[in-house]
């Protein structure tokens, strides 16, 4: 999506329908998990949603964006359509993938969503080779990773920010810190009270926001993507928030208790700006139930889309993993063919 201006009355009930959308898109989805309706692992945003909206309503269409496995939140902030996401996640051919990349590796290359991505660590090598080819070509594109406080230990993110800082890439490192990398706290992870201060190490800015507040998120990445844009560099952006859900669905969650749940959904990113929207006059208490309902009956549409599409054929398995034909696949693929595997 383009640039949404938080300024204005249109664009605070957008970045707010957006959160919904996510919300009851991720909320669906663990129900569905739980009825054996989608395979593989699910990874839910459920309580993170301020970050990814607040950091893709301050970036242009044209900028690209990587992901984490937990990445539904960050597909649709993007404006992905949750119906080809739902598809994807049922391993459907009208996902975005073709069905084969499931939960955590939905990928839109023409909506510059360069990937969730299964491999912790894994987006910002490819956030900085994305804002190397903005800097070759002379492009006004800024680059953007999400990533957790878990992959900030991790080899790959260092390199990553110390070639951006180094040459100066048109990047953001947008650290969503959850407080948990799987089960263990970021405290016994790290020696730093706040992830922004690795910044330091790169000579570039750090900055540690309140990642349940849309509006804060907002702000500091809008800043950071003029300050990429001006040639000024990449800029580390620490996202205070928290997860309300397991690691995966499923997970049993014996390193935290309840009491810490709920006093963070007393902070819910949703809610309070609902509140605040409603406060200010931008909203009605009739209005935002009527949102409510209008994103409920998408994501219900998306699951009855995701459920009447086509699964993938299996001689089409080995398709779009190569840029050039493989001839040993190639010929694999034929004899699937040839012995009706796709009529089956």
């Amino acid at each position: 999506m383009s640039s949404i201006s938080i300024e204005d009355t249109d664009g605070r009930r957008e970045i707010l329908r957006r959160m919904l959308t996510i919300r009851e898109f991720d909320s669906t989805a663990g129900d569905l998990f739980a009825d054996g309706e989608i395979p593989g692992f699910v990874h839910l945003y459920i309580g993170e949603e301020a970050v990814a909206v607040g950091a893709c309503a301050a970036l242009e269409e044209e900028d690209y964006i990587t992901s984490t496995h937990r990445g539904h939140g960050h597909c649709i902030a993007k404006g992905l359509d949750p119906n080809r996401m739902m598809a994807e996640l049922f391993g459907r051919r009208d996902g975005y993938c073709n069905g084969k990349g499931g939960s955590m590796h939905i990928a839109d290359v023409e909506a510059n969503m360069l990937g969730a991505n299964g491999i912790v660590g894994a987006g910002p090598p490819l956030a900085t080779g994305a804002a190397l080819t903005s800097q070759f070509k002379g492009e006004d594109r800024v680059a953007l990773a999400f990533l957790g406080d878990g992959a900030v230990a991790q080899g790959q993110v260092h390199e990553a920010i110390n070639l951006a800082a180094t040459w100066d890439l048109p990047a953001v490192f947008l650290v969503e810190n959850n407080h948990f990398g799987e089960g263990t706290p970021a405290d016994e992870q790290h020696n730093i009270e706040n992830l922004s201060e690795t910044a330091e190490s790169y000579n570039i800015p750090g900055f540690t926001v309140d990642g349940m507040d849309v509006t804060a998120v907002n702000e500091a990445v809008a800043e950071a993507r003029e300050r990429a844009r001006n040639g000024d560099g990449p800029t580390l952006i620490e996202a205070d928030t928290y997860r309300y859900r397991g690691h995966f669905e499923g997970d049993p969650e014996p390193y935290r208790d309840e009491d810490d749940v709920e006093q963070w959904r007393e902070r819910d990113p949703i809610d309070t700006f609902a509140e605040r929207l409603i406060d200010r006059g931008d909203l009605t208490d009739e209005e935002l139930a009527e949102m409510r309902s209008e994103v409920q009956a998408e994501i219900e549409a998306a699951v009855e889309y995701a459920r009447d599409a086509d699964l993938p054929d299996p001689s089409e398995a080995y398709e779009d993993m190569f840029g050039e034909p493989v001839p040993e696949i190639e010929q694999f693929a034929s004899r699937l063919r040839a012995d009706g595997a796709g009529g089956e």
